[in-house]
């Protein structure tokens, strides 16, 4: 099968596919989920004209000759507003927060004037509306406070709190399954026996799933035979997307894509034009519940699947909640000199200082796909072209920072 491009490849992924749609949720559940709808306010804020310092509500036409001596007449505070009207002459003491009375139309600040029993004298007239916050003055019922599609964060949900919001419309997190597949594989709670390794991408890939939206389901390890694998895809009924780890080359134990074959399922593509990742595959299938579920099956060595996942697994979960994924990308200049790639893409393990500029980054030592602390050393991949010559140190490359 001749390698896709991965330009093509995330095409192919993400034809489609739609928004799972809407459920709602508290408040307490809302950080970092997407909304569903437009959030209009369902109140006005400020409710009422507010002081905005601690002072004195009077009205600014008894100014018109300049120092006045005005007699108090009550007291307004947060939660407590003064129930009569400032005639001419009168003041009310008031505080931050508290609805200005009727009949006033500015506040004057308690530095600014000198009180004395129940009468307080003011030196300077003040302008109307000085120190006073308007009605509306940050929104307005009926109107827009939140745009579809936003990641909700700590601020988003105080104005959601703020414009009469206990539950919000948000859109469903896609189920992804995730199942490592392998009999040299056993959980990192066991000690691995002579010929077994720790089976560790099931929690990474979870930690990724979750960090982009998704809700991560482990299958646990499907030991390589036709009917463990079957069972073990029969407990994905439930979720949106599956995502296998091994079995994707091309051997007599690689028996995952025809597992899932057998299962129903339509393989779309397999083998990329990239390094690492090249056996990562893509298939569809329809479920008795209705809908498809998409299969992302990724190479077994670690690195590789981490790599492949960014690519195509969190794209494809942006999508189904509502968003576009495009792996954010800066420029840099080499510090040391890298070979040429080959004819596949090449995501080459770095580091860049962002501190200067331009950027510097340098290739890390090693680029064994099976080194999983090589991964976790690395801070950014650097984006190759196929056939992309050897490049000398100070030569301008495509960096993409790692975010998972």
């Amino acid at each position: 099968m001749t390698l896709m491009p991965v330009s093509e490849a995330l095409a192919m992924t993400l034809t489609g596919v739609a928004s799972l749609g809407p459920e709602q949720v508290g408040l307490r559940l809302a950080h970092g989920r997407t909304l569903a709808h437009a959030l209009t306010a369902a109140l006005t804020h400020p409710p009422f004209d507010a002081s905005a310092m601690d002072g004195y509500a009077v009205r600014s036409k008894d100014f018109q000759n300049g120092a006045m001596t005005l007699a108090i007449t009550g007291e307004a505070a947060a939660g407590w507003p003064f129930g009569g009207t400032v005639g001419p002459g009168e003041a009310v003491r008031i505080f931050t927060g508290a609805p200005l009375p009727d009949g006033a139309d500015t506040v004057v600040i308690q530095e600014d004037v000198v009180a004395s029993g129940q009468r307080v004298t003011i030196s300077q007239a003040p302008r109307s509306r000085d120190n006073v916050r308007p009605r509306g003055g940050d929104f307005h019922d009926g109107e827009i406070v939140v745009k579809r599609g936003q990641v909700l964060n700590a601020r988003d949900i105080l104005l959601a709190a703020a414009s009469g919001h206990a539950m919000l419309a948000v859109v469903k997190r896609p189920v992804v399954a995730i199942l490592a597949t392998g009999d040299e594989l056993v959980e990192p709670s066991d000690r691995p026996a002579a010929g077994q390794i720790v089976s560790s991408n099931s929690y990474g890939l979870a930690a990724l799933v979750e960090a982009a939206g998704g809700t991560a389901k482990l299958l646990g390890i499907a030991k390589d035979t036709a009917e463990d694998l079957a069972l073990k895809i029969s407990e994905a009924e439930d979720a949106d997307i599956v995502v296998t780890t091994g079995g994707a080359s091309v051997g007599d134990h690689d028996l995952v894509r025809p597992a899932f074959e057998a299962a129903g399922a339509t393989l779309r593509f397999h083998k990329i034009a990239m390094r690492p990742g090249k056996p990562t595959f893509f298939g569809t299938r329809p479920l008795a519940r209705g809908g498809t579920q998409r299969i992302v099956g990724l190479p077994g060595n670690p690195l590789s699947a981490m790599i492949s996942a960014r690519l195509f697994l969190v794209p494809l979960i942006a999508a189904m909640l509502g968003r576009r994924d495009a792996p954010s990308r800066l420029q840099a200049t080499l510090s040391k000199p890298i070979t040429a790639t080959g004819p596949r893409e090449h995501y080459m393990r770095a580091i860049v200082d962002t501190s200067v500029s331009p950027p510097q980054v340098a290739p890390l030592a090693s680029q064994d796909s099976s080194l999983v602390s090589i991964l976790a050393a690395a801070n950014a991949l650097i984006v190759l072209p196929a056939n992309t010559p050897a490049l000398a140190a100070g030569a301008p490359v495509s960096v993409m920072p790692l975010d998972f």
